[in-house]
């Protein structure tokens, strides 16, 4: 068989991430406002000559700023010290509560994903019973979900990202944030299954049948709604039959033929027992069809 070069990519999705938290915070910074200030340039020329390090400045002035250096001059990272400000210069006040989030979301677009985490967690742990907890524990989901990387690498970032995922549908399973969260974990859950495959196709041009075996088992078992598991099911036909188990075999054809009749994988798998004077044939004794049938899919 030749190897499916199909791996997944997240930009495009990522990118429609960004613009959903662009949104999410153009609605949180509406809570403020300019006012006092002919234009928005007036308001600007008010403090860009000051030192960075402001002493006892109003809330809301250090707020306004903040929104300033991030909507206008695109500048998250500044923004982001402003909205520190004022968490350390009026700490117990709803000026703190919201620049805080406002502080996760800047470290976000300036591409600081640790820094966003660990705001959006405090914010979340302080103010869990806010109306923005759950942007602020999606914020923490999408700052591990951007950094997900290439299946060639380790994926304990997908694993963190699965679990921030998950708890924003199991915390807010009615907000916003839900439904977007389950479409990232899907691609988060087919990445770990893109690196079990890339790993079971290694050992299957090793020759190491029993290796591949447990790899593809791994993608049919746990992440059997991801796109590769056709791809896992043809594998599991072609190394039980290199290795004489052709019951199993017969069983792994039979189950992708009924799942995906039309799968070119299917294809392969067919011609594959064929070829052994054999024809696909479910045992449903099979640790295959239990899998299957415990997903209401077999």
């Amino acid at each position: 068989m030749t190897v499916d070069p199909r791996d997944m990519t997240l930009n495009a999705t990522r990118h429609r991430l960004g613009r959903q938290l662009w949104l999410a915070a153009a609605l949180l910074a509406m809570t403020a406002s300019l006012g006092g200030c002919s234009s928005a340039g007036d308001f600007w020329d008010k403090f860009k000559s000051k030192d960075d390090t402001f002493v006892d400045e109003p809330a809301d002035k250090l707020y306004n700023e903040g929104l300033y250096l991030m909507n206008h001059e695109k500048d998250p990272k500044a923004a982001s010290k402003k909205f520190e400000e004022v968490d350390r210069q009026h700490p117990y006040s709803d000026w703190a509560r919201k620049s805080l989030l406002m502080s996760a979301y800047s470290y976000y677009n300036a591409g600081d994903y640790d820094s966003t985490i660990g705001a959006a967690t405090r914010y979340v742990t302080l103010h869990p019973g806010s109306p923005d907890a759950a942007y602020a524990q999606y914020l923490i989901a999408a700052a591990q979900y951007d950094q997900i990387p290439d299946i060639s690498r380790d994926q304990g970032r997908t694993e963190k990202a699965i679990a921030a995922l998950e708890e924003v549908i199991r915390k807010y399973p009615n907000s916003e944030y839900a439904l977007s969260a389950k479409k990232k974990l899907e691609g988060a859950r087919d990445q770990l299954a893109a690196k079990e495959m890339s790993i079971g196709r290694y050992y299957m041009e090793k020759r190491d049948f029993s290796g591949a075996i447990n790899r593809f088992k791994t993608v049919v078992t746990r992440y059997q709604t991801t796109r590769h598991v056709e791809e896992a099911l043809a594998r599991l036909t072609e190394a039980y039959m290199a290795i004489g188990i052709v019951g199993e075999a017969q069983t792994a054809a039979a189950i992708l033929g009924h799942n995906f009749p039309d799968s070119r994988w299917y294809k392969d798998a067919y011609n594959l027992v064929k070829s052994g004077g054999l024809e696909p044939s479910e045992n449903k004794g099979s640790w295959m069809s239990k899998a299957f049938k415990k997903m209401g899919l077999g």
